[in-house]
């Protein structure tokens, strides 16, 4: 579709592919111009704090995005598992089995973890609470729930980050493949 005719919702969306393999530091003007194919006078048109209004709408489009798709299902009514399974299923298929980097963890590098700690906490914050309401009702206790939350997240994020760096996606795979058994497994017992 020529730039012309792009919604704004379509120029985010474009420029969230640079920022994906870029993060902030990493991408230019020249890059973001070329993602959407508009000129650097169009898109200050869009975003008048130029890169960093770019970042906030992409940011923004992110966290609408991952609501809809994960933090909203997570808090619905049914069954806990199928919630907890059906988060596993959109983040495999929003980061293509692994083969897509993570927008938020290229943003906790470099100048952009001071720029966009707010967005960046918030979406961390409420991906992890949503999470451990599904738990919560999966019968894991408030405490051991957020336990579990934090990790998760640690761990998607993290596979994410080592499955780029190995060029490896099965590292990815693997992860979510145990990820919606550990969330729900009964706590180890003490002895």
């Amino acid at each position: 579709m020529p730039p012309a005719q792009l919604s704004l919702e379509e120029v985010v969306d474009r420029l969230m592919l640079v920022v994906r393999q870029r993060g902030y530091d990493g991408a230019s003007l020249a890059e973001l111009s070329r993602a959407t194919g508009l000129g650097k006078s169009s898109l200050y048109h869009y975003f008048p704090e130029g890169k960093e209004d770019m970042v906030r709408a992409v940011l923004e489009r992110l966290e609408t995005q991952l609501r809809a798709g994960v933090f909203e299902p997570l808090r619905a009514s049914g069954s806990p598992r199928k919630r907890v399974e059906a988060m596993v299923k959109t983040i495999d298929t929003f980061y293509r089995g692994g083969r897509e980097a993570c927008v938020l963890a290229n943003l906790v590098l470099g100048t952009s973890r001071s720029r966009f700690r707010t967005q960046l906490t918030r979406i961390f914050e409420e991906w992890i609470d949503a999470l451990a309401v599904a738990l919560v009702d999966g019968g894991v206790s408030r405490a051991v729930a957020r336990i579990r939350a934090e990790d998760a997240v640690v761990r998607i994020e993290g596979a994410l980050v080592v499955a780029g760096a190995m060029d490896d996606t099965a590292v990815f795979s693997r992860m979510l493949k145990l990820l919606s058994a550990d969330l729900l497994a009964p706590p180890a017992r003490a002895h």
